[in-house]
């Protein structure tokens, strides 16, 4: 999931606090932040129907306990807790396929066909990668070449 082995860490532990209220962890960041370098770790979580702020208040109260007593720190953090938003980032399997059908953002790591963005409808996707279609042309991009990923909302429709 992730190189960064405190990152791998705080995974591993918000994943089941999440799961015990019903919900799931979509996202994790943590970087400094601000002219002093303080850093902030945000937790994205979401369930069907998308989170409340009674949900987010629970799992960051839980989550603060358990990282406090269970992980060290270099210094202090900002824990902020909170919904992936409506243009979500996709960052796993299961995340890609909620969204087939539906329009996706994708930037890869190298270009494919001379371009590294690519945005349009979600085809499909299996074990190794997803389809799209970018301006009519199937697109095939294998997970590992995906650098950022995210459900972009049709503000259209």
């Amino acid at each position: 999931m992730n190189a960064d082995p405190v990152l791998s860490r705080i995974w591993e532990i918000a994943g089941p606090i999440a799961a015990g209220e019903g919900m799931e962890v979509v996202d994790i960041e943590f970087r400094r932040e601000g002219g002093r370098g303080s850093r902030v770790l945000r937790v994205f979580i979401d369930k069907a129907g998308g989170p409340t702020v009674d949900d987010l208040t629970r799992v960051s109260r839980r989550l603060g306990e358990v990282l406090d007593e269970g992980l060290e720190f270099e210094g202090p953090y900002t824990l902020e807790v909170s919904s992936p938003g409506i243009n979500r980032a996709l960052k796993k399997v299961e995340h890609f396929a909620r969204f087939v059908g539906k329009r996706v953002r994708v930037r890869t790591r190298e270009p494919i066909d001379g371009r590294k963005s690519f945005l349009g409808p979600l085809k499909e996707v299996q074990a190794e990668g997803i389809a799209m279609l970018q301006d009519g042309v199937e697109v095939r991009i294998g997970f590992a070449a995906i650098e950022k990923a995210n459900y972009e909302h049709d503000w259209g429709k």
